[in-house]
């Protein structure tokens, strides 16, 4: 029987399967993050109430959320099809 101390070191369980989650979504929730950002920053910097180098910082972040969704849509996995299964 290994000791506790060993266990701990070299443990035995297997790593669970990824999680296969619609990187698109993701990344479009953050783009619409940084939109709003982009607007709020917009109408702070015409009152005067920040300067303007943070209303860029927000649209290159919405640019790069674009880019980053075309990203995601061009390497989309295709799930798996999942039919029945026969057990014996």
């Amino acid at each position: 029987m290994p000791s506790p101390f060993s266990t701990l070191l070299h443990p035995t369980r297997t790593t669970p399967p990824p999680v296969d989650i619609d990187l698109g979504r993701v990344v479009l929730a953050g783009t619409g993050v940084w939109a709003l950002a982009l607007l709020v920053t917009v109408v702070l910097a015409l009152t005067g109430e920040v300067v303007w180098d943070i209303v860029w910082v927000c649209a290159t972040g919405v640019v790069l959320g674009f880019v980053g969704l075309l990203w995601a849509r061009r390497h989309r996995t295709v799930p798996e099809a999942k039919g029945p299964t026969t057990q014996d």
